[in-house]
């Protein structure tokens, strides 16, 4: 039980010996340490419920509190109860920590599947900076959900199946550099794909001749088949070498394709049902009439008010589309993993598509707690979406080697002595590490600009700022003389930096679960520049090495128990921390 969580637990216990049943009894961190550690508002909320006075019932609540050993409590203003806890509860709770894995966070998740449908790049096409958002907030909760308890999922739901194929497949066949292909086999795909669609703009001929070799591809053609397999594992070897670099990994890569023999079966279905109706000679989903006008995903308002916007399931010429198949995936999700959840993280523009696309699955019968995680677009300097001078997609490989080779040049600058392997490594990390942690501090549904002097900065809020505040602590411990046990220590909090940084590791465990509450990971990144900058003020306002016993080694533990959290909150974000920088 956290230490939020205990008090929640003595303030319920205080309402319901005061108003003899039980009460919401809401406890929150205290955003102003002046007034204490915790808040809570429930006299108020109470008081006026029963319209009596809320000092009155603030009083009758703290006369029936029992905080012994934790905290003291006090009225202020209309009624709050503010908490203070004392530095034995803050020592003892510590103590419990160094001695706890976990790190005091709760397996909120036990017995609970998550699917994490992230990434999706699309096959043969490179990935590129707009992949950035949601490979990282997808990696970053597949971790957070796994830490707590839950069954994941993470699933790479590819673009493998299309018109570019078309094109793909004429171009493979006219305009294949084998030995480009072998080299660089994205960026050769990518090659042709354009080449030929170049062409088509002026050759009417050419644009039939795509079509009908997507045609023969979507008929089972043999050779065109297995062209477009090769084109799937040369991408995904591509792609995997992306991947690895950021150590993000995936549980399944089930494509579009992989749903080709359910949409026929499904859109049937959906007829036979009354789900869905053709109109104009396609099969699409309309409203039922069951929600609010306003809430309707199936409905749109124009100048002459509410008017059907379906979702089209199957098109006039018999083709299927991303719905079709999104429904194919959740029934497969639902039925065949068990899911619980599923969490798309996708950009903001795709909400009306998952809008519909829950509304349709439920009234199909597909019940789970679905969910689009939304996220902004990147900028670049000139506050507009990031691209290159050419007006193209900046690619994302491109992206981690300008931040590897940019911290490359700090380290060297900073560190000039570090053997070369040795260097490079540490690049390596600090610069991936950099790009995650300027994703993962924004607030996912804000746009922000992307700037390489910020998110390399080794002050401030960043990833080399955390990195280098770990390094520190383990250099503390490379001067003993002796391995040292925090388990064994006896924590004494005399010092005010010192109880600081205890409430802080405490917080941990208070902190992770709520990351899911909205899905913002950017409440870890805060929480752990928080905590580092906490450690800073108490190293330098506490010896640590040169204190007397006990404050020595209950530094010494706290410095331990820091640099745990910080590796493993790191690490939930995606982000390694190297031994020196």
């Amino acid at each position: 039980m956290t230490l939020l969580q205990e008090l929640e637990s003595r303030l319920a216990a205080a309402l319901t010996a005061v108003l003899g049943e039980p009460a919401a009894a809401a406890v929150t961190p205290a955003a102003d340490l002046r007034f204490g550690d915790y808040q809570s508002n429930a006299a108020m909320v109470l008081a006026k419920q029963r319209k009596a006075n809320p000092r009155v019932l603030a009083q009758q609540i703290i006369d029936h509190l029992d905080l012994r050993e934790l905290a003291s409590a006090e009225i202020a203003g209309p009624g709050f109860l503010n908490f203070r806890v004392l530095p034995e509860a803050y020592a003892a709770r510590t103590a419990a920590l160094i001695r706890d894995e976990r790190l005091g966070v709760p397996a909120i998740g036990s017995g609970r599947s998550v699917v994490v449908d992230f990434s999706a790049p699309n096959v043969a096409k490179p990935m590129h900076v707009g992949h950035i958002r949601s490979t990282i907030i997808g990696d970053s909760l597949a971790r957070i959900a796994r830490f707590l308890g839950f069954r994941v999922i993470a699933d790479n739901h590819i673009g493998d199946w299309g018109t570019q194929f078309g094109m793909i497949l004429v171009g493979w066949k006219t305009l294949l550099n084998p030995t480009a292909l072998e080299a660089d086999p994205i960026s050769e795909l990518v090659r042709v794909y354009r080449d030929i669609n170049a062409a088509t703009k002026d050759q009417p001929e050419l644009l039939e001749a795509c079509k009908g070799e997507l045609v023969k591809l979507q008929a089972g053609d043999a050779e065109n088949l297995a062209i477009w397999r090769q084109c799937i594992d040369l991408s995904k070897r591509g792609l995997q070498k992306i991947y690895d670099r950021l150590d993000v990994s995936f549980d399944h890569w089930l494509g579009e394709s992989h749903y080709n023999d359910r949409l026929a079966g499904l859109v049937d279905e959906f007829v036979e049902r009354g789900l869905a109706r053709v109109s104009n000679g396609a099969v699409c989903i309309f409203s039922d009439g069951s929600q609010a006008v306003e809430d309707d995903p199936f409905l749109v308002h124009k100048a002459d008010g509410w008017t059907d916007n379906p979702a089209i399931i199957r098109k006039a010429d018999g083709g299927f589309l991303y719905a079709t198949t999104d429904l194919a995936t959740i029934h497969f999700r639902i039925d065949e993993w068990q899911a619980d959840h599923v969490w798309y993280v996708v950009g903001v523009p795709q909400q009306l598509h998952f809008r519909q696309l829950f509304a349709a699955a439920e009234r199909w019968g597909k019940t789970g707690d679905f969910r689009h995680i939304a996220f902004g677009s990147i900028l670049g300097d000139d506050r507009k979406l990031m691209k290159t001078r050419s007006g193209d997609n900046v690619q994302l490989t491109d992206v981690l080697t300008e931040a590897v080779e940019r911290a490359a040049a700090v380290i060297a600058e900073k560190n000039p002595g570090l053997p070369a392997a040795e260097a490079a490594a540490i690049a390596e990390t600090v610069g991936i590490g950099a790009v995650k942690f300027a994703e993962l501090s924004q607030n996912r549904l804000t746009d922000y600009v992307f700037s390489w002097d910020r998110m390399l900065a080794l002050h401030g809020d960043t990833a080399p700022y955390l990195q280098y505040s770990h390094v520190r602590i383990r250099s503390i411990f490379r001067k003993l003389d002796a391995p040292f046990d925090a388990s064994t220590c006896q924590i004494v909090l005399g010092d005010n930096e010192e109880i600081h940084l205890a409430r802080l590791l405490v917080r941990f465990g208070e902190v992770v679960p709520t990351i899911l509450e909205d899905f913002r990971p950017n409440l870890l990144a805060n929480y752990l520049l928080e905590l580092a900058r906490a450690f800073h003020s108490f190293f330098e306002a506490c010896p640590v090495l040169k204190a007397a016993e006990p404050s020595r080694s209950s530094r010494l533990a706290l410095c331990d128990l820091t640099s745990r959290t910080l590796q493993q909150g790191l690490s939930l974000l995606g982000i390694k921390v190297p031994d020196r920088m």
